[in-house]
Parts: structure tokens; C-alpha cells; sequence
């Protein structure tokens, strides 16, 4: 079955910030964003993320009575195409997507992924390098990431 993927912003922006935005090619069959989150990206996206947005608005106007734009576009997106992953970071975002069924994945998700697919050889500096960037990310989960990529206390 082929994996399809749907980015809010915020996961972009991490990933390109810590150069792995390519895992999402090398992880996904097809990657997509909508419009509001190519923008809120601000940057140019790879010619292998494709912009599409949803045909039924009004999906995208009930989610934004609680979500930011990107991530309502996202999920109203992922309620038009068959079995999407949908990669959200944020908490209230995840919640709501999951309520509605769908599969999430987070960043620091992708980086395990990355490894176990052999597309990273170790995520510890990236997560580091990520706390530097002030990602969000607590110790308890680090530890657990690291945990998941088999770099445990031995590292």
C-alpha cells in the first residue's frame, strides 16, 4: 500500500532546519502540504512536495474554529485521500486528528523511522540540535526517542 504523508508547517520548518527534510522522500510515497502551509513554510518547497488543497471548504472552517490555519487545511486535506498519515506536532492538532481517526506521526517519529530505515546513523545530535532550536521537546521524551533508535545509556 502506498504511504501518503501530509505536513502541517511546523514539522517542515524543524525538519529543514535540521536538514533532514528529504527523510519525508525518502520515508513516504507521496508527500503533500496545502496551500496555507506552503506559505507559512516561506521557503521554496522541494519539486517532491506537492501543493494541494482541499475541495470542501467547509471542513477546513470548522477546524479552524480550534486550530491555526495550517494545521486545519492539513487535516481537512487528509479527509480527502485514502488512509494519509498525517505528521502534526502539536498537541492540540494530534488530538483532534486522532478523534477523527487518523494515523499521526511526529518529527522526532520520522527521525526514528529515518534510523531504523538505515536514512540516519544516529538521532541523538539531531535531537540535541533540535533542543538548541528550541523545539518543544521535554527530556522524558528524548530519552524515549533514544530509547525507540536503540541509542540508550550506553551511548
Amino acid at each position: 500500500m502506498r504511504e501518503i504523508l501530509i505536513s502541517d508547517t511546523s514539522a517542515l520548518i524543524i525538519l529543514q532546519k535540521i536538514e533532514q527534510l528529504k527523510l519525508l522522500n525518502l520515508l513516504f510515497d507521496e508527500v503533500f502540504v496545502t496551500t496555507i502551509v506552503k506559505e507559512e513554510f516561506g521557503l521554496d518547497l522541494p519539486n517532491w512536495i506537492k501543493v494541494e488543497n482541499p475541495k470542501e471548504k467547509l471542513n477546513t472552517k470548522l477546524l479552524e474554529i480550534n486550530l491555526d490555519l495550517g494545521e486545519a487545511s492539513s487535516i481537512s486535506l487528509a479527509l480527502e485521500k485514502e488512509n494519509p498519515i498525517l505528521l502534526i506536532d502539536e498537541k492540540k492538532g494530534r488530538r483532534i486528528a486522532q478523534k477523527l481517526g487518523f494515523k499521526i506521526i511526529g518529527t522526532i517519529s520520522i527521525l526514528i523511522l529515518g534510523k531504523r530505515k538505515g536514512e540516519i546513523t544516529e538521532i541523538k545530535p539531531i535531537l540535541e540540535q533540535m533542543k538548541e532550536l528550541e523545539f518543544r521537546i521535554s527530556d522524558s521524551l528524548i530519552a524515549k526517542a533514544l530509547e525507540l533508535a536503540n541509542e540508550g545509556d550506553d551511548t
